[in-house]
């Protein structure tokens, strides 16, 4: 009892000398690992830049976003300046708002009707005795003709010399617009323009003085400031309207309710009493994140800790092997491998945690330096107070502390499991490489394969994510035995990528972790511009061009416009200006059917008609069953799009055909026979289905759904058109259907290759005003263009980065291979020869991995959502499989840049060093 009961009395005290120990343990640890840092300054400087840049640009971004997210003291204080309230009309109906004024409901049964104020003096009347009102228009047009072109800026219409209105506006140099004809730019639209104090602009059949400079606080960018007076006279009605009050007292409920009833919302300063608690939040509160969002954050967020964890990884790794004497010599001191670890592993904890404050600080002093070109390039608005985000820094900070001790965790375990006598003798051994490792990483890229598969047949986007982070871990497991095989068949080559194989083999902790980041970066780099590519492919298959590229469209609009709305333009305007600007005299008129009306011409549907045998049973509409969408995908009748096999004709045009060429595109040969049906009275179409024994039939719907009319006429089908659906119908076919021809506009047939400003010129020599609308057929560069290129320079960034990382460390490891060459003779320049091996063989392999795994993800997530289109209704085309070849040609030049850079920036002279035993 009592040898029991002793030895219960201890057990707490062993408890209490384990942690003991355990403790110090750790603090001896991070002693060695701080000492470790000040002596090793190279690699420490390179770990903690690794790891402050991230956390440079997330404390940046964070800090920056925390003060552009306004609190709604600031934003009332924004909106509001010097007055007490600001009043909104914002139904026809009498309305509940909520305490706030941003969310509102209508009273049942209680119209405003014509009560509702419209005017200055009408809503003054609702206002206590006392009251001043300033009218604020938040938005109106203004067009300007800036030479080139005429473009239509935004403006705001408001009374700068108010005190009331100085909230929204501030006034910078020069004085407030006081007249109609006068405008106050901001320092951005003067920019643009090129006008200053005292200069005109002119546009839209209007001219303005520029008499001052305006800033708005939440818009820094085109912007000017008219006098009210601008603002044509009608109802005020409409959210970009609004009053600034000064009242005499704080608002009551009266007040409340009688704005109320006439459907106005007021806010102020403060939550107004008598309104209704709706279910809206208070303003500046943001809606937390869902779920899946908050999913989809951490997994993007888990991506690129991985890529820092790869890129830091060898550093630590290269460490290790330097340290391999004094941890060989804590291991005969009595330190077991779980002291071993801890001393690596404490290198990850002092450097991650230097990098932290180091990027924390850097990343908090230039969001505050930089905050006025953050508002102006980035925000393009005032931010609020200088504050930061403490919670959002504190998580930062934590994750560039866990990056690098999971950049410590695989040199750790190497470092305890490695030799003793061979780390005392200075031999270098290389740790054999486990096989489990490999079926690991199949095991993961093929579970990872089929759990991306299903999350984007499923759209689910966490579920994609967490397959494509699993894939790639499973890449990084594989990567060390890939090496091993490619030195394995390298005995081959000549002497410097021999050796550089060899090395990239016998130093897989460090090499490996390289090439899985130039891998990561890449491949992703890849799949997403495969997936963007393939985007744009669907899209331009789902909405075809309505014109052949090159074609400019005029459209007059002479039908019905009224006598007030300026001269109508003159043809020969368009001829003009179609030599001087786009070289070309190739302007044909445009000519559509409108159906004849009491006093002119009016709207009316115009399309060709498929026989009945041919007509699709089933409406996109159409909500059906498993069974049915079977049925209706197999029937002939419905195949392609939805806006085909339902015969939606986007354009019918009388011709006889002046202007086939200028709409189809057409060779002389098929031109010439449609011109003979034409002028034999017969209809063109460019899709074979509408053709019946070649006849079309073509009916006409009036705009008001009344009666139709059907014909059938002499058809001709013009093939390989690839635009959306046309008819082109003669004269005779037009009277036989009781159409009239009007000359809508012009059609200019231009060469593709002229540029966006000979088309703003050809614009802008028009005059355009409401009269006239211009419309380019043309596919023009791709709009995913910049996005690929940015991708592949992101990546290539990335990849030399990691190349030029792995290549320093091979050089200081190979400091002996190099003193053997020179001793036996090698010439200088093979120490150049070997660097640009070395980097070849990091950012080689790991682009080519990339590449391909790059080309695999985006085949699996594209058949993944083909499958998915391949049995929905209505029919939609599939995404096709195609490469980026744009990304790819960027990330293939990517090695070559980094083996010539590795070349350069490497000393030609061989070191001889005597090894003193």
């Amino acid at each position: 009892m009592t040898r029991s009961g002793t030895a219960g009395r201890r057990r707490p005290g062993n408890r209490y000398g384990r942690l003991t120990g355990t403790v110090g343990s750790w603090r001896a640890a991070l002693r060695i690992a701080r000492r470790e840092a000040l002596r090793a300054r190279g690699r420490t400087a390179l770990v903690l830049t690794m790891i402050a840049l991230p956390v440079l640009a997330l404390s940046f971004a964070a800090v920056s976003v925390d003060m552009g997210e306004l609190t709604r003291a600031e934003q009332i204080d924004r909106r509001l300046g010097a007055a007490d309230a600001e009043l909104t009309f914002a139904s026809d109906t009498a309305l509940h708002q909520n305490p706030w004024g941003t969310d509102w409901r209508p009273r049942a049964g209680e119209a405003v009707g014509r009560n509702r104020p419209g005017t200055l003096a009408e809503v003054t009347d609702l206002l206590p005795a006392g009251s001043r009102v300033s009218p604020v228009h938040w938005w109106t047009a203004l067009t300007v003709d800036t030479g080139d072109r005429v473009e239509t800026f935004g403006a705001r219409a408001l009374d700068l010399a108010d005190p009331l209105a100085r909230g929204p506006g501030r006034l910078l140099s020069g004085r407030a617009p006081a007249a109609a004809d006068e405008v106050a730019a901001s320092r951005a639209a003067q920019r643009r323009l090129g006008v200053g104090h005292g200069d005109r602009i002119t546009g839209g059949g209007r001219t303005f003085t520029v008499v001052g400079t305006v800033e708005f606080a939440d818009d820094l960018g085109v912007v000017f400031a008219l006098h009210p007076s601008a603002v044509p006279p009608g109802p005020t009605a409409g959210p970009q309207v609004t009053w600034l009050v000064d009242l005499p007292a704080p608002p009551d409920a009266d007040l409340v309710d009688r704005l109320n009833r006439h459907g106005v919302t007021i806010t102020a300063r403060d939550p107004v009493p008598g309104a209704a608690r709706l279910t809206t939040p208070a303003p500046g509160l943001s809606s937390p994140l869902s779920a899946e969002e908050t999913g989809n954050v951490i997994l993007v967020a888990g991506l690129g800790l991985l890529e820092v964890v790869l890129l830091v990884g060898p550093a630590f790794a290269v460490g290790v092997r330097r340290r391999r004497r004094d941890l060989a010599l804590v291991a005969v001191a009595g330190g077991d491998p779980r002291h071993l670890r801890r001393i690596v592993l404490a290198d990850g904890v002092v450097l991650g945690c230097a990098g932290a404050v180091t990027g924390m600080v850097l990343g908090v002093a230039a969001a505050l330096a930089g905050r006025p070109l953050v508002e102006q390039y980035l925000f393009q608005q005032r931010m609020g107070g200088y504050r930061i985000w403490p919670g959002a820094l504190a998580v930062i900070a934590g994750v560039a502390v866990t990056a690098g001790v999971l950049a410590a965790l695989a040199p750790a375990w190497t470092a305890a499991r490695q030799d003793v006598v061979a780390g005392l003798a200075g031999r270098r051994t290389t740790p054999p490489h486990r096989r489990r490792w490999l079926v690991v990483g199949v095991l993961l890229v093929v579970g990872g394969t089929a759990i991306a598969a299903t999350g984007a047949a499923r759209s689910v986007p966490t579920v994609l994510l967490v397959g494509l982070v699993l894939g790639e871990l499973g890449l990084v497991c594989c990567t060390p035995t890939l090496l091993g095989a490619i030195a394995r068949a390298g005995r081959a080559l000549p002497l410097a990528p021999r050796i550089a194989v060899r090395d990239a083999s016998r130093n897989r902790s460090s090499a490996a972790p390289a090439v899985s980041a130039v891998l990561a970066a890449v491949a992703g780099s890849v799949a997403l511009g495969s997936f963007l590519a393939s985007d744009e492919a669907r899209a331009t298959t789902m909405y075809p061009q309505t014109l052949p590229p090159g074609r400019v469209v005029v459209y007059h609009n002479d039908l019905g416009a009224p006598a007030d709305r300026g001269p109508r333009l003159d043809p020969a305007q368009v001829s003009r200006a179609a030599r001087t600007h786009l070289g070309t005299d190739r302007v044909v008129p445009l000519t559509e059917a409108f159906c004849p009306g009491p006093s002119a011409p009016v709207f009316c549907t115009v399309t060709a008609v498929l026989p009945p045998e041919r007509v699709c049973p089933y409406q996109p509409s159409d909500d059906l069953g498993a069974a049915a969408q079977r049925r209706a995908r197999a029937d002939p009748r419905c195949q392609g799009p939805a806006w085909r096999y339902h015969g939606s004709t986007y354009l019918t045009v009388i011709d006889d055909g002046t202007a086939l060429t200028a709409l189809t595109d057409a060779g002389p040969a098929e031109a010439a026979a449609a011109t003979a049906v034409l002028r034999a009275g017969g209809a063109v179409v460019n899709d074979p289905r509408y053709l019946h024994d070649g006849r079309l039939t073509v009916r006409v719907v009036p705009e008001d759904r009344g009666v139709g009319r059907t014909a059938a006429v002499p058809g001709y089908v013009l093939p390989g058109v690839d635009v959306r659906e046309l008819v082109l119908l003669s004269p005779a076919a037009a009277r036989q259907l009781g159409l009239v021809a009007v000359r809508s506009g012009s059609v200019v047939t231009a060469d593709p290759e002229r540029t966006q400003r000979d088309r703003d010129r050809f614009t802008a020599a028009l005059n355009t005003d409401r009269l006239v609308h211009v419309e380019v057929s043309d596919p023009g560069r791709s709009g995913n263009q910049s996005m690929l290129l940015l991708l592949a320079a992101a990546a290539g960034v990335i990849t030399i980065g990691a190349a030029g990382v792995a290549t320093g460390l091979a050089a200081a490891e190979s400091r002996a291979d190099l003193s053997t060459l020179a001793a036996v003779g090698a010439s200088p320049r093979v120490r150049r020869l070997l660097s640009l091996c070395q980097a070849g063989v990091i950012s080689g392999v790991g682009t080519v991995l990339g590449v391909v795994a790059g080309l695999g993800t985006a085949a699996i997530i594209l058949i993944a959502m083909n499958r998915r289109y391949a049995t929905a209704w209505p029919i939609e085309p599939g995404y096709p499989l195609l490469v980026p070849w744009a990304t790819l040609g960027v990330l293939v030049a990517v090695p070559l840049v980094a083996m010539l850079g590795a070349a350069l920036f490497t000393r030609s002279r061989l070191a001889v060093e005597r090894r003193l035993d």
